[in-house]
């Protein structure tokens, strides 16, 4: 059972002879900043971390509002751990433990700056209504040969039979047992972590997995994902290769997603709000639709968040172009999986695998949640290949996406006004910085051509 207070911390430490704890917080990008504590000291001392390390960009600049972002010439947040998120770090050499931080200013206010503090405030709306919010994940991942240099392609790994995947190799059992031990030592780290990972499939891309993971607490279950990125990452170094989550890491596979499955309970019966007396999708899950298919192109800045990450927005690479949503049809961004009316669910399969999962989940709660509070419809669901019904009308940069979601006020307000300029400032950055590099596809047909 995990602890709920420091007192259970300290004895957990204890119980596990923990001589280190990584004090861990998910940046902007969802990837871990912190320190390193020795254990008998974090048991005494308060933890505290400068706030600008919320908002550094994913190649470590900050952008030039940095001063306007924050409250202080970038002074420290306190730390409070998080218990419900304590585990062990299986691949230290010494006994460490982990420990997901929430972040607070210095007059004891929630940190506006925190991507995790933006997904709790999110499950409070709801819980306002008396619903709880159910996700599970699933996430896409390449594994790749080990790439030093940036300007060479990612090409596959090569497996225990000496070989290299070349062909699409969808659900098969063969090319998993390729990577075997990797996959077995994974499973076991994720086991000493008390993660709740669920199947492991091949995906259709040359060296891409899935990972399921079971439904519950969209807090916890970003957490699973946030440890589970760096045990993946972790496992692949030990066997020599790297593990990406880029949304598209090689020209001709697939992207790698993020689907999140999301449906809502009633806080006082527990049962699913999404289904109505007679077993039919309630009123209740078409606004919730709703409110997906009119604010997720404004919000697709917080699941598309890199550059790379509009690269796998293409027709027939299994990724969403448009808004369509379907029953039980892949092609359409909005799925609505074949379950009895206990499961019934939405699956969003926008996220890209890139995205930071406090955010992806979210921006997608938000989305639900407008619907409701807006009594919004959505369209007919769509029968037939979503790909082909038209244009793709989703935003096919950062920079575009970035302006939509800068026009939504209704979702710029729900998630919180001081963190989406934070973050429309940041990615800005990135999006700017990307644009001053020239590629070899200009230079290959413009040098001499224009």
């Amino acid at each position: 059972m995990a602890p709920d207070n420091s007192k259970d911390i300290e004895r957990w430490l204890k119980e596990h002879q923990i001589t280190e704890v990584e004090c861990l917080i998910p940046d902007i990008t969802g990837n871990a900043r912190g320190k390193f504590i020795p254990a008998d000291k974090f048991v005494k001392e308060e933890s505290r971390l400068p706030e600008g390390i919320l908002v550094q960009a994913v190649n470590g600049e900050y952008s030039d509002d940095f001063w306007d972002m924050i409250d202080s010439a970038d002074g420290d947040m306190v730390l409070e751990p998080d218990a419900n998120s304590i585990r062990s770090v299986p691949w230290a050499l010494e006994p460490t433990a982990q420990i997901i931080h929430d972040c607070y200013d210095l007059k004891g206010n929630l940190h506006p700056l925190s991507s995790r503090n933006v997904l709790k405030r999110m499950i409070d709306k709801f819980a306002a209504l008396g619903l709880k919010p159910v996700v599970a994940p699933e996430i896409e991942f390449y594994l790749v040969e080990k790439n030093t240099n940036p300007d060479n392609e990612l090409i596959p790994p090569v497996g225990r039979s000496g070989r290299r995947e070349k062909a699409r190799m969808s659900y098969s059992m063969d090319a998993i047992g390729e990577f075997e031990a990797l996959f077995e030592k994974m499973y076991e780290y994720c086991d000493d972590q008390k993660l709740d990972v669920d199947t492991l499939i091949h995906e259709s891309g040359a060296g891409q997995m899935e990972i399921n993971m079971l439904h519950g607490d969209p807090l916890d279950l970003a957490d699973q994902v946030f440890f589970f990125k760096r045990t993946l990452r972790e496992t692949a170094h030990q066997f020599d290769v790297y593990a990406t989550f880029m949304a598209k890491p090689m020209q001709s596979e697939p992207g790698s997603a993020m689907h999140i499955h999301q449906s809502l309970v009633d806080m006082n019966t527990g049962m699913n709000v999404f289904a109505d007396e007679k077993g039919e999708y309630s009123e209740l899950f078409y606004h919730y639709l709703g409110g997906l298919q009119k604010y997720m192109p404004y919000a697709l800045s917080f699941i598309a968040p890199n550059v790379n990450s509009y690269r796998r927005f293409s027709p027939e690479i299994a990724a969403p172009i448009n808004m369509k949503w379907g029953f039980d049809n892949r092609t359409c961004g909005l799925r609505i999986p074949n379950s009895n009316p206990a499961g019934n669910r939405i699956e969003n399969r926008f996220p890209g695998a890139d995205a930071n999962p406090y955010l992806a989940m979210a921006c997608s709660l938000a989305c639900g949640y407008l619907g409701i509070v807006e009594k919004l419809e959505p369209s007919k669901p769509f029968a037939g290949v979503a790909y082909e019904d038209e244009e793709i009308t989703l935003a096919r940069s950062l920079g575009e996406a970035l302006r939509l979601l800068n026009e939504c006020e209704p979702l710029k307000e729900l998630m919180g006004s001081k963190f989406v300029n934070a973050y429309h400032s940041v990615k800005s950055l990135e999006y700017e910085e990307f644009n001053q590099v020239i590629s070899s596809w200009e230079r290959e047909y413009l040098l001499l051509n224009v």
